[in-house]
């Protein structure tokens, strides 16, 4: 199968959608269980959207015109909103709460409301703008850069950011 970066995003998109419903599924009690697929669900989002916001964004905004400098827009609104307002008020909660459950449960709901966004028009209009080889070199770099050094750290620096949000918002209420 040729590679492809829309390929790839797609599939992510779809396995945070399984995390999301696996956490969903979860009760109180089961606190080291949605510890653990928080930590799943941000070592796979991170990553992801940092690289788009980094390299797939700022390509496709080279080649948008006006309607997909919008859809480029709201993708961008909806990133800085789960990292500035979702992320943290999910770790301002203690796991074994009604407030993670819900909290979680928005998070998912963000997540996908984007995912299908992204896959109904961005990846249409990215199909147009770029080649299959193109989207094929995207998706190389991808994962090389997943494996880097560079994307490790970063995956580290936005846990503790929103970790250290979370906490300032724990502390507000």
């Amino acid at each position: 199968m040729a590679r492809d970066i829309l390929k790839t995003l797609k599939t992510e998109h779809d396995e945070l959608r399984g995390l999301f419903a696996e956490l969903k599924e979860t009760t109180d009690r089961g606190v080291k269980k949605r510890e653990g697929l928080l930590e799943k669900i941000e070592e796979a989002l991170i990553p992801h959207a940092k690289w788009e916001e980094k390299v797939f964004y700022p390509a496709f905004k080279e080649r948008a015109d006006r309607e997909g400098l919008q859809t480029l827009a709201e993708a961008i609104s909806e990133h800085h909103a789960v990292e500035n307002s979702v992320m943290p008020e999910v770790h301002a909660a203690d796991a074994g709460t009604p407030e993670f459950a819900g909290r979680t449960k928005v998070f998912g709901e963000f997540v996908d409301h984007h995912a299908k966004e992204e896959e109904k028009t961005m990846f249409k209009m990215a199909r147009e703008m770029f080649s299959a080889a193109e989207l094929a070199q995207f998706d190389e770099q991808y994962e090389d850069w997943k494996q880097s050094d560079a994307a490790s750290a970063l995956v580290a620096m936005e846990k503790t950011k929103a970790g250290v949000k979370g906490v300032v918002k724990s502390v507000m209420q």
